[in-house]
């Protein structure tokens, strides 16, 4: 039986990646334009409309939150599925999934982004699907039953709801954001662009069908996923996904494991994938949070937020200040939510 969801909100906020894979929000201002393109640019607004399947779909889904059961292969779980206030269908409407960290839940990843109310109020799908691993843990290796779950969830919300095929976004915290790194290499035909916060990799074998753009947010104080690329020490303490009751630091792991590359080299190798140069411009966002941004070509845009002496937290986030013994400081000089919205709004599917 799991936890309740009372007692899941420490293991909500103390999401770290799955090391063999590597080689509600506030509404502050966000304090600096996502990318580096012209926000609600007319290349973007020109991008017409792909309707599912869905757009045909009877009876039509009503607004709100449900929870929906879902089966893929052996992995069974759920997905919560909010739709806005305004009728889906037969408008295409944008959708973002939203995916949880490790030991998370749904519920928890809802509360912690906000992505549910802000859809609300902009008109997009949120997806937040719960991982079926026994310890709530997507494996982010590319060709795994986590991703094949994944893109199956894809599937059936494209063909229930009318989704705008060309605004498929995906946005996750920690493990979700390791989980959304793969998502964009094995699902670029699929998904326009992602968020990641406090978890950007670049997945093994990583190939994508095209470049997908990138907006990307990191601590340097995550005691989690270090910004150096080391294991952060309260990742220790972390159940291990076998489903065995040992923690992370009794299967092997230890805090001087490199989980990969420091986080500003793990952007640099998304932008070079993305055709972009590899050195960034560094622009301050007083007083606590430096944007670095990538010359690219038009649509391809890869971005990463450092902040400053930030923790394992989802910036703007209250949920995220309410765990700070945990986590670290949640910096509200941004916002991450309403940054990425802006971000996938500029970069649709093309």
């Amino acid at each position: 039986m799991r936890p309740s969801l009372r007692l899941c909100s420490v293991a909500a906020l103390t999401a770290v990646i799955v090391l063999s894979a590597c080689s509600g929000s506030s509404s502050s201002d966000s304090g600096a334009s996502a990318s580096t393109s012209p926000p609600g640019s007319v290349a973007a607004q020109d991008v017409p409309a792909a309707p599912s399947a869905g757009c045909t779909a009877t009876p039509v889904v009503p607004a709100g939150e449900s929870k929906v059961a879902f089966t893929s292969g052996t992995d069974t779980a759920y997905y919560l599925r909010n739709v806005p206030p305004s009728p889906v269908a037969p408008t295409p409407a944008p959708m973002v999934m939203d995916l949880h960290g490790w030991g998370s839940a749904a519920e928890i990843q809802v509360k912690t982004t906000g992505f549910e109310t802000l859809g609300n109020t902009k008109g997009f799908v949120t997806i937040s699907p719960e991982s079926a691993n026994i310890e709530r843990v997507f494996d982010p290796k590319l060709g795994s039953t986590s991703l094949t779950y994944l893109g199956a969830i894809l599937d059936e919300v494209e063909n229930t709801l009318c989704i705008d095929q060309n605004r498929v976004f995906v946005a996750g915290y920690s493990q979700g954001a390791i989980t959304t790194s793969s998502m964009a290499c094995e699902f670029a035909d699929r998904v326009a662009a992602v968020a990641t916060v406090d978890g950007i990799t670049t997945p093994a074998g990583c190939d994508p069908a095209r470049p997908v753009p990138v907006i990307a947010f990191h601590g340097t104080d995550d005691p989690f996923v270090g910004y150096t690329g080391l294991v952060g020490e309260k990742t220790l303490g972390l159940k291990a996904p076998d489903g065995s009751g040992r923690t992370l630091a009794e299967v092997g792991v230890k805090a001087t494991d490199r989980i990969g590359p420091p986080i500003p080299d793990v952007a640099a190798a998304w932008a070079a994938r993305n055709g972009c140069e590899t050195t960034p411009t560094e622009t301050p966002v007083p007083p606590d949070v430096t944007k670095l941004s990538f010359t690219c070509p038009p649509g391809d845009e890869v971005v990463l937020y450092r902040v400053n002496g930030g923790g394992h937290s989802w910036p703007g986030s209250d949920f995220s200040k309410a765990t700070a013994p945990i986590v670290g400081p949640t910096t509200f000089t941004i916002n991450a939510t309403d940054l990425a919205w802006q971000f996938f709004q500029d970069h649709p599917k093309s």
